[in-house]
């Protein structure tokens, strides 16, 4: 709370034109809910943070769902027609008005970034461009094309499918819960190798056995500890792992 705070008063000092704001923890409780937007984007939503956001998906996208505010438009990105349905309910109560980010797949821009689920991401970013444009923002085209190509270089983003060897090939990625690790698994799967070896560490409070059972028995595992309070113990990482099958 206390670092969100001094970020907004670092923004207003600034008198920046416009701030992208992400929640931390679900988001109806979340220090960042007390702005009122421009607009809300809300991309796909899976089972993180049970402990504290709920033990359904229904439950999760309410919590989600809290950072949708009277009369500001909604951008939503891919999400089961569950948790959709719990997002359209609340929108319809706050007067705010749906732009579905997935049925608008042709017009966003390429980008650079190579994990498949940016794919999803790609366009959920597009549509909330555009509806900002909509509503008076001065953003050209070629900006946001430019702003796409070089997404990682602008933002120095990392941790996302990102290639840090050819040869062999050595990728790092920061997918943490079922639905990001079963899409990082298909990409895996989608490359061409003989021996796969797979670093992981964890934090201790995620479904780890759900993440674990996505993962392939015939690779070579090496479990790890984070250095923060919240990483979980590496031989404890290892027990689940050896539970699930994962030799390592």
């Amino acid at each position: 709370e206390m670092t969100i705070a001094i970020s907004f008063w670092y923004f207003a000092k600034e008198k920046v034109d416009i701030a992208v704001i992400e929640t931390g923890l679900g988001g109806r409780l979340d220090s960042t809910n007390v702005i009122s937007p421009e607009i809300t984007a809300i991309t796909n939503i899976g089972y993180d943070h049970m402990n504290l956001l709920g033990d359904t998906l229904e439950k999760i996208a309410a919590e989600k769902a809290g950072i949708i505010k009277e009369g500001i438009p909604v951008i939503l990105g891919e999400m089961k027609p569950n948790a959709r349905s719990v997002m359209e309910l609340i929108a319809k109560e706050k007067n705010a008005p749906i732009i579905d980010a997935s049925l608008k797949s042709g017009d966003a821009p390429a980008t650079t970034l190579q994990g498949y689920y940016q794919e999803e991401n790609r366009r959920t970013a597009y549509q909330s461009l555009i509806t900002l444009r909509h509503k008076g923002w001065n953003i050209d085209e070629d900006a946001i094309s430019r702003g796409f190509q070089y997404v990682s270089e602008n933002t120095g983003l990392m941790g996302r499918w990102q290639i840090l060897g050819t040869h062999p090939l050595i990728v790092a990625d920061v997918a943490h819960n079922e639905d990001g690790v079963r899409m990082l698994m298909k990409q895996v799967e989608d490359q061409r190798f003989d021996k796969l070896h797979v670093v992981i560490g964890m934090v201790a409070d995620k479904d780890i056995s759900k993440v674990l059972s996505l993962l392939p028995k015939h690779a070579r595992y090496y479990f790890c500890k984070a250095n923060i309070p919240r990483g979980l113990d590496a031989k404890e990482l290892a027990a689940f792992g050896h539970e699930m099958g994962l030799k390592g």
